[in-house]
C-alpha cells in the first residue's frame, strides 16, 4: 500500500504524540493510519472508518481498541516464545475443573437423589440444568473476550465458577441445588472456549500442536478422570466435597490467572447482537432439552416433536440474522473455510466414541457386574491416563507432518477398539475391559488434538473467538445428540429382544433352576433365570452400539484422510505478533488483517517501520 499526496513531514506533525503519549510507547504497540488525500480533495475530513487506532485508545467508528501489556510487535514475538508455557499451563487448570465437574456429578446423583429423598426423574435436572445453561451460555463467549478482554473474562470465569461451586456445596435442597447448578454453569460454560481463544493469542504458530496437546488434558482426560474422583469421594466422604474441592483451586487459580496471563487487545464499543442471542440461545436450549428429556418424554411425544421443530426453526433463524447483521454474535461466514468445517465433522464422530464409552462401560461395570462406582472408575482411569500421555506427543507431530496422518490413524485405533469392545460378554474380565479401554485411549489420544487444531489453526485471528465457540457448541451437541440416539437404539432393541426371549422361558417353577436351601421361595429360581436373560439382552444390544459407533468411527478415519498434510502454515494476520498489534477497524466493524486488508488508500505505519521509533 502506498502513501498518496499526504506530505509525510506534515503527517508527523499532525500525528506526533505528545509527551505523555510518548512515555506510552513502550506498553502499547503502535499502529498509525494514513487516509485517502481525496478527502482533501472534498473538502474535508479524513472518513473515520478508514483511519486506524492510535496509541490513545481514541474510538474509531464507534469502537475502540484496548492494548495489552506487552510492548512492541518484537517484544510480544520473543515474550510468547519463551514464557507461553506457564500461563497455558494455568488456564488449562480452570478450563479442567469446568469439564471435570460435568462427568463428576453423575457419579453422585444416587447419593444426592437419597440426601434429598426425591425420585430419579426430579434429580436429573441437576444434569440437565447445567447442560442447558452452558448451550445459552457458550455463543456470548465470542463477544464477551472482544468486549472486556480475554484475560479479564476468564479470572472472572473461574472466580464465579468457584463460588457457584461453593453455593451448590451447601444447597439445602434439589430446587436450591438446581438453581446454583445453574450459576455455576455460567462462568463454566465460559472458561473452555476462553481458554481456547487465549491459547491461540499466546503460543507461537509453530508450537501450536504441542500446546493443544495440553489443552486436550482437559477436553478429554477431564471427563474420564471424573467418574474415579467421584466415585471415591462420593463412597469414602461426601457428595457436597465434588463442589467443595473446587473453590480453593478457584481462588488459586484466579491469583495465578492475574500475576501470569498477559493482557489482550479488545474491542470495547462492539455492539451486542440482541436478535442472534436470543434465537441461538432459545435454539440450543430446546434441542439439548429434547436430547435430554427424549427417552422419558417419549420421542414421538407432542412436547420433543415440538421442542426440535422449535430448535430447527429459532437456528435457522440465527443463520439468517447472523448473516445480515453487521455485528454478528457469531460469524456464520468461518464455516466458509472448509477446513474448519471438516474438523467440526471429525470433531463430532470423536465426541460420540468418547462419550460413549464414558456412559456405557461404567454402566456395564455397575449394573451388570455389580462394581461399585469407585471400582468403576479405577478401570476408566488407566484410559485417562494414555490419553494424557499421548496427546502432547500427538501435538508434536502434528507440528512436525501436520493432521491428517495422526487424525486418520487415530480414529482406525478407535474404531478398532470399539470393534473389540462389541465382543465383551457378561462374564467378561474387569482387566480386559481396562486393556480395550487403554487401546481406545491410544486412538483418542492420537486423533483428537490434530482434529482440533487443524480447523482453528487455518482461521484469521478475527475468527478464533467464533471458532472457540463453535467448537465447544458441536462438541457438547453431537455428544449428547449421540447419546441420545444411540440410547434409542439400545431400548428398543431391549425391548424388542427381551419379549422374544422371554417366551422362551418356563412358565412353572419345576422347569427352573431349583435355588435350593429351606426358606428360598419356588419362584426365586424363576426370577434369577428372567433376570439373567435380562442381563444378556442389554449386553448383547450395547455390544451392537459398540459396533455401530467403530463403523462411525471407520468413516471418521477415511473423512481424516482429507486433512492437510505436511507441517502447518501460518496463516494470515495470525499468531502472537498480529495479536500485540493494535488491530485496524474498518467501517463494517471488522478488525482488518492479510486476508482482510485495510484500502490500498491508507498505509500503516507501525512501531517496526516508523523512523521516529
Amino acid at each position: 500500500m502506498l502513501l498518496t499526496t499526504f506530505d509525510r513531514n506534515a503527517l508527523r506533525k499532525r500525528e506526533r504524540p505528545s509527551s505523555h503519549e510518548g512515555s506510552v510507547l513502550g506498553r502499547y504497540t503502535i499502529q498509525w493510519a494514513v487516509a485517502v488525500s481525496m478527502s482533501d480533495q472534498l473538502g474535508r475530513n479524513p472518513e473515520p472508518s478508514r483511519v486506524a487506532v492510535s496509541p490513545t485508545n481514541a474510538p474509531v467508528n464507534g469502537v475502540q481498541m484496548s492494548g495489552g501489556d506487552l510492548g512492541s510487535t518484537k517484544a510480544w514475538k520473543e515474550h510468547s516464545k519463551r514464557a507461553w508455557g506457564l500461563p497455558l499451563t494455568v488456564v488449562i487448570v480452570g478450563m479442567f475443573l469446568s469439564i471435570l465437574d460435568i462427568s463428576i456429578v453423575n457419579v453422585a446423583i444416587p447419593a444426592i437423589q437419597n440426601d434429598f429423598g426425591v425420585t430419579t426423574d426430579e434429580v436429573q435436572w441437576v444434569v440437565t440444568a447445567y447442560t442447558l445453561a452452558l448451550g445459552v451460555v457458550v455463543p456470548t463467549t465470542a463477544l464477551l473476550g472482544d468486549r472486556f478482554g480475554l484475560s479479564r473474562v476468564y479470572s472472572l470465569s473461574l472466580l464465579g465458577f468457584a463460588a457457584g461451586s461453593a453455593l451448590c456445596g451447601v444447597a439445602f435442597n434439589l430446587d436450591s441445588l438446581i438453581i446454583f447448578r445453574i450459576i455455576q454453569a455460567i462462568p463454566g460454560g465460559i472458561l473452555p472456549v476462553i481458554t481456547l481463544s487465549i491459547l491461540y493469542r499466546i503460543v507461537p504458530r509453530e508450537r501450536l500442536g504441542a500446546a493443544m496437546g495440553l489443552y486436550g488434558l482437559g477436553v478429554v482426560v477431564a471427563p474420564a478422570v471424573g467418574p474415579t474422583l467421584g466415585g471415591y469421594l462420593v463412597e469414602y466422604v461426601n457428595w457436597r466435597l465434588i463442589f467443595f474441592i473446587n473453590v480453593p483451586i478457584g481462588v488459586l487459580g484466579t491469583l495465578a490467572t492475574a500475576l501470569v496471563l498477559p493482557r489482550f487487545p479488545r474491542l470495547v464499543g462492539r455492539r451486542f447482537d440482541v436478535l442472534g442471542f436470543l434465537t441461538v440461545a432459545a435454539g440450543l436450549f430446546a434441542l439439548l432439552l429434547a436430547l435430554s428429556e427424549g427417552q422419558s418424554w417419549g420421542w414421538y411425544s407432542y412436547r420433543i416433536l415440538g421442542l426440535i421443530t422449535f430448535s430447527a426453526l429459532s437456528l435457522a433463524l440465527f443463520v439468517v440474522i447472523e448473516l445480515e447483521v453487521t455485528d454478528p454474535l457469531l460469524d456464520i461466514r468461518t464455516f466458509r473455510y472448509w477446513t474448519f468445517t471438516h474438523s467440526l465433522l471429525l470433531i463430532s464422530v470423536s465426541s460420540v466414541a468418547l462419550f460413549t464409552v464414558v456412559f456405557y462401560v461404567p454402566l456395564f461395570l455397575q449394573q451388570v457386574q455389580g462394581w461399585g462406582a469407585l471400582d468403576a472408575g479405577l478401570t476408566m482411569l488407566p484410559e485417562a491416563l494414555v490419553m494424557g500421555l499421548f496427546m502432547p506427543i500427538s501435538g508434536l507431530v502434528y507440528d512436525r507432518i501436520g493432521p491428517r496422518w495422526p487424525a486418520a490413524i487415530g480414529m482406525a485405533v478407535v474404531a478398532f477398539a470399539q470393534y473389540l469392545l462389541h465382543m465383551i460378554t457378561l462374564d467378561v474380565s474387569r482387566e480386559h475391559v481396562m486393556w480395550l479401554l487403554v487401546l481406545h485411549g491410544v486412538g483418542l489420544g492420537i486423533a483428537m488434538m490434530p482434529i482440533y487444531t487443524s480447523g482453528l489453526a487455518v482461521l484469521p485471528v478475527r475468527h478464533i473467538n467464533a471458532g472457540s465457540a463453535f467448537n465447544n457448541v458441536v462438541q457438547r451437541v453431537s455428544g449428547a445428540l449421540g447419546l441420545a440416539m444411540l440410547t434409542t437404539i439400545l431400548v428398543s432393541q431391549q425391548a424388542q429382544q427381551m419379549a422374544g426371549r422371554a417366551a422362551l422361558l418356563p412358565t412353572n417353577t419345576t422347569a427352573t433352576p431349583d435355588l435350593g436351601g429351606p426358606g428360598v421361595p419356588d419362584w426365586a429360581g424363576m426370577y434369577a433365570a428372567y433376570r439373567l436373560t435380562e442381563l444378556q439382552v442389554f449386553v448383547g444390544t450395547m455390544d451392537d452400539l459398540f459396533l455401530i459407533v467403530a463403523g462411525i468411527s471407520a468413516l471418521g478415519a477415511l473423512a481424516a484422510l482429507l486433512l492437510l498434510s505436511g507441517a502447518p502454515t501460518t496463516p494470515a494476520g495470525f499468531g502472537p505478533s498480529a495479536q500485540a498489534a493494535t488491530p485496524t477497524i474498518s467501517a463494517d466493524g471488522d478488525v482488518a488483517d492479510e486476508r482482510h486488508p485495510v484500502p490500498s488508500s491508507a498505509h500503516i505505519i507501525t512501531a517496526e517501520n516508523d523512523p521516529r521509533v
